[in-house]
């Protein structure tokens, strides 16, 4: 294919941005190429809000083309969670004619070598942060994310994360020289002399399985890893949250042609109603890969039945914060209160169960009882979401009806000391809004261990009574080891509890948080520095990001030759 875009331009444009990368990754310190603020774009070729709006508008009742090959249909059917019908149509593939042509392209892009399969990776991400505006319309409407969350979330903070896949493979796949001289002396004999190349070779195609929720943040990780690994990538997004993941394709396929490379190294696998091919394709022996966000059950059966791919899962957990002490408690109960109602709850790094010992806890406002703790976080998510503008800035909408039935059974669980109340959204009347639920249960009676020992998705949370901090510690440790938590949080101002959670959560492999009171929470991570998950507990097999993510993507072949 011709490029018009040169490897050389590509590394000129990018080479910088990529040596920053892997510096931020090597030093953990704060640092984003991609603007959090809506007012950055405008210029350099990047859509400002009313272009990025009127793009979306445009989206809406079109035809996705993306001149896939084996096209044998078109789907579509999104209805945003705020009450509009998308009516995007996407391309249906015959997988026979798809999967085949994918693998043409790849032995090209293999040959391409790191660096420049890099920087066609950096050129995909800034072309999509050029679209930021457009995209956050794209999110909003099919996760239900407030689009102020939408655009820093599902914009800048996914194309962080796929640029520290990006990074990370590089790192990986330049370990290895490309070539070396080998010499072992023989004694008085000639020694022995080999040359000898090492080659990263891609595994096959990385299937991405999307989620609802966070379509592109979770998608862009094992996208982007795959891709700047060798490998081709064919993104499977959720039925409901098929438009982003849409247009990221859409623009990967246009660098890759534009760098000479095959277009169809990436494709889209959009389903008919009820088709259920993410099965399907998890089965075929062309997929290699597999990226996956969604269910323990589906994770579960991932894991047990795609013997032929490398699997990375992130599926469910039972998210914990101790509540032992603190020197701020004021700061305390508004983090907590924003964690809570953050995007509903509807976060795979929401805390649901809160442990509180029922003697109650000390404070920097004198001692306080565990019934009063619980009144006053709810008084605090009141009081946060008491601005109807605010909370719906805040609590954006239902993702679907899943959650909005698990939110409604929760106050049959047990003593109700938040109700969820009903909040009306004067730009989306259709958008389902509620905000958040707190259950009192008590850790010693069997029948309330079934609520707060399962995950219950959405605005739910659980205030748990415990005997002690040690027996805190103990309840922590037992549903991290069995359900799994992708966050675990604690307050305390004792240095013995804080040294036994810590090590509860290193021996079961859970990130931690701790006594956070300002503008940092325990569902947010930061790319660059911070880890999402672990692959060290049930909640998920892998981490974003680090080594492991991409390492096993690809495999180093050696030719060696007498020299």
């Amino acid at each position: 294919m011709t490029a018009a875009l040169s490897a050389h331009e590509l590394i000129a444009r990018h080479r910088s941005t990529l040596d920053q990368a892997l510096e931020a990754i090597r030093t953990r310190a704060y640092w984003s190429p991609h603007p959090e603020h809506p007012k950055a774009y405008g210029e350099n070729g990047s859509l400002d809000a009313a272009a990025g709006k009127a793009a979306f508008d445009a989206l809406l009742g079109s035809r996705l083309d993306l001149g896939q090959p084996g096209t044998d249909g078109w789907v579509g059917g999104e209805t945003s969670p705020y009450g509009i019908d998308l009516a995007v149509t996407y391309p249906h593939a015959d997988l026979d004619v798809l999967l085949p042509a994918m693998k043409a392209g790849q032995r090209a892009w293999r040959d391409a070598g790191a660096e420049q399969r890099a920087v066609v990776c950096l050129e995909i991400l800034k072309r999509i942060s050029d679209r930021t505006h457009e995209f956050a319309h794209a999110v909003m409407h099919t996760s239900g994310q407030a689009f102020m969350m939408a655009f820093q979330a599902g914009g800048p903070h996914a194309q962080d994360r796929g640029l520290e896949a990006v990074a990370y493979a590089y790192v990986e796949q330049v370990r290895t020289p490309d070539n070396a001289e080998w010499t072992k002396p023989q004694g008085k004999r000639d020694p022995l002399a080999m040359t000898k190349q090492f080659t990263p070779v891609p595994r096959g195609i990385g299937l991405v399985i999307g989620c609802n929720t966070f379509p592109t943040w979770n998608g862009y990780p094992g996208l982007f890893a795959s891709l700047a690994t060798g490998n081709a990538v064919l993104v499977k997004p959720h039925p409901r949250a098929v438009l982003p993941l849409a247009l990221t394709v859409q623009v990967a396929r246009e660098v890759l042609a534009e760098a000479g490379f095959d277009p169809n190294l990436v494709a889209l696998a959009a389903e008919r109603p009820g088709e259920g091919i993410a099965k399907t394709l998890a089965l075929r022996p062309e997929i290699r890969i597999i990226d996956y966000t969604g269910s323990t059950g589906f994770g579960d059966w991932l894991e047990a039945n795609a013997r032929q791919a490398q699997v990375y899962t992130e599926k469910a957990g039972v998210n914990t914060v101790v509540v032992h002490s603190t020197s701020d408690y004021k700061g305390m109960l508004s983090n907590l209160a924003f964690s809570l109602s953050l995007y509903s709850g509807q976060m795979c790094t929401t805390p649901q169960n809160l442990l509180v010992p029922r003697e109650g806890i000390s404070t920097d406002q004198g001692p306080k009882s565990y019934d009063e703790v619980v009144a006053d976080l709810a008084e605090s998510v009141d009081g946060l979401l008491g601005d109807d503008a605010r909370a719906n800035a805040l609590l954006g909408a239902i993702v679907n009806p899943e959650v909005k039935a698990r939110l409604e059974a929760a106050s049959g669980l047990g003593e109700v000391a938040l109700a969820s109340r009903e909040i009306a959204n004067p730009d989306f009347p259709g958008a389902v809004v509620r905000t958040p639920v707190i259950v009192k249960l008590d850790g010693a009676k069997p029948d309330d261990e079934a609520a707060y020992m399962s995950e219950c998705f959405g605005p739910v949370s659980f205030a748990v009574a415990v005997d002690s901090a040690a027996d805190a510690a103990e309840l922590l440790r037992r549903t991290v080891r069995e359900k799994g938590a992708m966050t675990v949080g604690a307050y305390t101002t004792d240095p013995e509890v804080e040294q036994a959670v810590q090590e509860v959560c290193l021996e079961e492999a859970a990130q931690l948080s701790l006594n956070l009171t300002g503008g940092v929470y325990v569902n947010q991570t930061a790319a660059f520095s911070d880890f999402h998950g672990s692959g060290g507990n049930p909640a998920a097999s892998a981490a974003l990001c680090d080594g492991a993510f991409v390492a096993n993507r690809f495999r180093v072949v050696e030719v060696r030759r007498d020299a």
